[in-house]
């Protein structure tokens, strides 16, 4: 198993991340625990659960079985660094669910009784609360923080621009902020490549990749069992927008020899923004391709491939740019024109890093002169009266 940091954390973290929301829903709780044990033989140390897992929802019942886990001892909450999550709730009272700090508190101290441990390692934030300040929020993290309660903070169904806001009220109050963001990212579903995940690489926060599979569609679903999570949910109500692809995507996989779940997690783990997949196996059996997927080593060539399969997110221009033109240094240093919405960066040549002061776009009938850096447009600028 290989490890890598949880975001700008210290921590260490499995490349897969065990997820239990079939644990007291469609797996019992012995085999789960047989399923935890195989896990950490395998050297995944990465847990992740809810306060609303299992059945019947928000009752805590995964947290429950994964409590009397570690309750039997051998090392095994030692080993595992164990992520669980806050914002849903069973009760019907007004505070009973989201993010404020009384329902923050009241949830960190359900979730520990119900885990068996005194602390939680990571506590995410499971959807974005619109109606609670963030000071607000933060201060109640804080203050699980300082009692020991909790050791880091993460995200979880966030847009980049809550990422954002969350980070820079994280930044003002000197707090740690968060970690990681859960999102739903896999070949099929890619959206989070135009926001999520370069707010996550600017800020610092390790991607934890729920869904993978999507819904089992990535999985086999043509050339593997068709009863069970396969032939119903996500992946039936995809299957007859995506089943060209599938076709090609299946195709491949048997060219590389590899089952199809194990190299739709592989081209997870060559994404750089991707601290690790979530694999939710209800059996024993659906463990094997998840830890071949570590195994695997995709080419430029097998991952260009894939994008051609599934094409990356690409955004469309806003209304308000249509039809305008943006210039821009192409690899070859002559000046070319880019599609509207794109909007390169232009400085210095070559430099495609954070804008700065002095490199904001310029008109499309006045382009920057390629020896003016950004420093020298900042001065002229300046005298100008225009900076």
């Amino acid at each position: 198993m290989d490890y890598t940091h949880l975001g700008r954390s210290g921590v260490s973290v499995s490349r897969l991340c065990l997820g239990t929301m079939n644990f007291g829903a469609a797996t019992g709780e012995d085999d789960a625990h047989q399923i935890m044990d195989t896990a950490h033989e395998s050297g995944i140390n990465f847990f992740d659960t809810s306060n609303t897992y299992g059945r019947p929802r928000a009752d805590g019942v995964t947290e429950q079985i994964i409590g009397n886990w570690f309750a039997s001892g051998g090392g095994r909450r030692e080993r595992t660094v164990l992520a669980t999550k806050v914002y849903g709730g069973k009760g019907e009272w007004p505070n009973d669910r989201y993010l404020s700090a009384v329902h923050i508190r009241r949830a960190c101290d359900d979730s520990l009784r119900r885990l068996r441990t005194d602390h939680i390692d990571l506590y995410q934030m499971h959807h974005v609360d619109r109606a609670t300040p963030w000071d607000e929020i933060w201060s109640a993290l804080d203050v699980l923080h300082t009692q020991g309660k909790i050791i880091y903070a993460g995200s979880s169904n966030f847009a980049g621009w809550h990422i954002a806001r969350a980070q820079e009220t994280a930044l003002r109050r000197q707090s740690f902020g968060l970690v990681s963001e859960q999102a739903l990212y896999n070949l099929a579903e890619r959206s989070a490549e135009l926001e999520v995940l370069p707010a996550c690489q600017g800020y610092g926060i390790g991607v934890i990749c729920w869904s993978p599979l999507h819904g089992g569609l990535l999985g086999g679903i043509l050339g593997g069992s068709q009863t069970g999570r396969r032939s119903e949910g996500r992946a039936a109500e995809a299957l007859p927008q995506f089943r060209p692809q599938i076709e090609t995507y299946e195709a491949l996989c048997a060219d590389l020899g590899e089952p199809p779940a194990a190299v739709a997690l592989a081209w997870l783990l060559h994404r750089p923004e991707v601290t690790a997949p979530i694999i939710g196996p209800r059996t024993m059996q659906q463990l094997d391709a998840p830890l071949r997927a570590v195994e695997i080593d995709l080419g430029a060539k097998e991952l260009a491939r894939l994008d051609e399969i599934f094409p990356g997110a690409r955004p469309s221009p806003p209304a308000s740019y249509a039809g305008q033109r943006k210039r821009a240094r192409d690899e070859e240093g002559s000046w070319s024109l880019r599609r509207p919405g794109s909007f390169p960066l232009i400085c210095k040549v070559g430099y495609t890093g954070p804008r700065r002061c002095g490199a904001r776009r310029r008109h499309p009938s006045r382009p920057t002169p390629p020896e003016m850096d950004a420093d020298s447009l900042f001065t002229q600028r300046q005298s100008a009266g225009r900076s």
